[in-house]
């Protein structure tokens, strides 16, 4: 049994977004979690390399390339909400 505290406000979220998928509260609770568990576990990354792997790995890292011009005018138009 998995026992949460909540304010009001939050309960009342909850129940409203587990209506609105049609499930109970406690589906609704249990299937998000689980889904942002598994996002946190999938999120875990781990590189096994060969030292002159780790050494070309790491210098890519250190030195990005340049943005393309097309990026770089991309980068300085006006969002569409903003204009």
């Amino acid at each position: 049994m998995i026992q949460i505290r909540a304010s009001a406000e939050t309960k009342a979220i909850l129940n409203r977004a587990a209506a609105l998928r049609g499930q109970k509260l406690s589906e609704f609770m249990l299937e998000s979690a689980r889904r942002q568990a598994e996002d946190a576990l999938l999120d875990q990354r781990v590189f096994f390399l060969q030292p002159e792997a780790y050494d070309e790995f790491m210098a890519l890292l250190d030195a990005p390339p340049k943005p393309s011009p097309q990026l770089a005018a991309m980068m300085q138009r006006k969002a569409p909400w903003k204009a």
